[in-house]
């Protein structure tokens, strides 16, 4: 039965009767249960499989997401890129539903493919068109799961700021009612226009340091708002805890209060402490919502120059812009312990370029960067003009790329990464970019301590 199966299989047309003899009998038949897995991604490959009977999933994760990228049947060959690659496994297998397939051994399957022209054929045809199957889903996967990321790193460093102005506008309602208290008790009292003066240049200072407030260590400022608060409450000021930590941050000491009370009489001292403590808190929580609304607008314009929305597919682009906008979007995924140090050349020219798809080989590369330094190191990014020609070098001083891989880091689907955090398209996507869209150069260089990517872009790759 295995012979008569085997004799409809394109890959065994035209072998002689010694050697299609041979591997019949050699074969070992392996039957799977529906949802068995015959081998996991990333594993070692010694056999590929020729499916006789059921239907076979061909499954690769990304970004920890299944990813099906195929189902084969009857007369299929599966776990042939393995062995002709001599590389692990870049994908999963696993029964769809009970099913029988027939193992061939790589020594058989060498064999097979070094005496049979057709086998051969048949094989490339199959490999190229799994390929480009396999290429376009994992593409679009890449794309899909880079946005995702994007997006929630974006999602992320909006949380901060939208928190911010929220929080600050709630507590801003009872500021402004405290505030709108504190200065009608003011007017209960006769002020001269010496000590209205007073009170304006008191309201000014507490603007200018509401934008700047004092950087403190927690002793210090416990000890300041401790002898504020004694001070205070033998002036007789209620509340006088409250306010000593206001107090603190418009840099005031005992001195400098004795000198205020020596502009007021000594009924008027508390009025006026809570009116300046009012007005300082307004401006401060009005500083902080204007700072969290800047941050918002900043990630968003970055969001916004970094997509290249409303513009033509080809234009002028600064690749400062580019790589500050990447950086801004990445944002938060070097917070933890990793540092950006930028080295640009001065008056850099803008170069006639695709700005979005450059701001993805940024993506691509500064990502993989900060996955190498695994949360600790320091990531530097220098740009020079060489003649006609930009460019962009990113450094990071993680472990390095062992030598003998050097060469494979811009082949699809390879990667360093463990099974299920990359697809081995990232490098790929960005040597398209760079090299065929671009008509520039890439270069890796790879030591312990140093990992550099070199990035040449003509200044305009049209004129090329």
């Amino acid at each position: 039965m295995v012979r008569e199966f085997l004799e409809n299989i394109s890959l065994f047309n035209n072998l002689t009767e010694t050697d299609f003899g041979q591997i019949c009998g050699m074969v070992e038949e392996v039957r799977l249960s529906a949802g068995e897995e015959l081998f996991s991604e990333g594993s070692s490959g010694d056999r590929a499989y020729i499916i006789q009977d059921g239907e076979i999933e061909v499954l690769k994760i990304s970004s920890g997401r299944e990813i099906l990228l195929s189902v084969q049947g009857s007369g299929s060959v599966i776990g042939e890129m393995a062995l002709l690659e001599k590389a692990p496994r870049m994908a999963s297998v696993r029964a769809r539903t009970n099913s029988t397939l027939l193992a061939i051994s790589k020594e058989q399957f060498d064999q097979l493919l070094n005496t049979s022209p057709t086998a051969a054929r048949t094989m490339l045809d199959t490999v190229l068109a799994r390929w480009r199957n396999t290429t376009a889903r994992l593409q679009q996967s890449e794309r899909m799961a880079q946005l995702g990321t994007l997006s929630a790193g974006v999602a992320h460093e909006l949380n901060n700021p939208a928190a911010a102005v929220t929080r600050g506008a709630e507590q801003l309602q009872d500021a402004i009612a405290q505030y709108e208290w504190s200065h009608g008790q003011l007017y209960q009292f006769s002020f001269s226009d010496t000590q209205w003066e007073t009170l304006r240049e008191l309201s000014r200072h507490a603007q200018t340091q509401a934008t700047h407030p004092p950087v403190l260590d927690a002793l210090t400022r416990s000890d300041r708002e401790a002898e504020l608060e004694t001070w205070l409450e033998a002036k007789r000021v209620d509340d006088a805890w409250e306010y000593a930590s206001i107090l603190v941050n418009l840099e005031y000491d005992d001195s400098e209060l004795a000198a205020l009370a020596e502009n007021f009489a000594s009924d008027q001292l508390p009025a006026v402490i809570c009116w300046l403590s009012s007005t300082y808190r307004v401006r401060s929580l009005l500083t902080e919502i204007g700072q969290g609304a800047g941050r918002i607008s900043e990630i968003i314009k970055a969001l916004k120059s970094y997509s290249y929305l409303d513009q033509g597919p080809v234009q002028a682009v600064d690749v400062h812009e580019g790589l500050d906008n990447t950086l801004v979007i990445l944002q938060n995924k070097f917070k933890a312990g990793i540092s950006v140090r930028r080295d640009y050349a001065p008056e850099l020219p803008t170069i006639h370029a695709y700005g979005s798809e450059l701001n993805q080989v940024w993506t691509n590369i500064l990502d993989n960067a900060a996955d190498a330094l695994d949360g600790r190191g320091e990531i530097v990014i220098r740009t020079r003009q060489d003649g006609e020609w930009v460019v962009v070098e990113i450094e990071d001083n993680g472990s390095g790329i062992p030598p003998e891989i050097q060469p494979r880091l811009f082949d699809p689907f390879f990667t360093t990464k463990r099974p299920g955090k990359g697809t081995g398209l990232g490098l790929d996507i960005s040597y398209n970019i760079v090299v065929h869209k671009h008509r520039g150069d890439i270069k890796v260089t790879s030591q312990p301590g140093k990992t550099s990517f070199e990035i040449w872009l003509p200044i305009n790759f049209e004129a090329r």
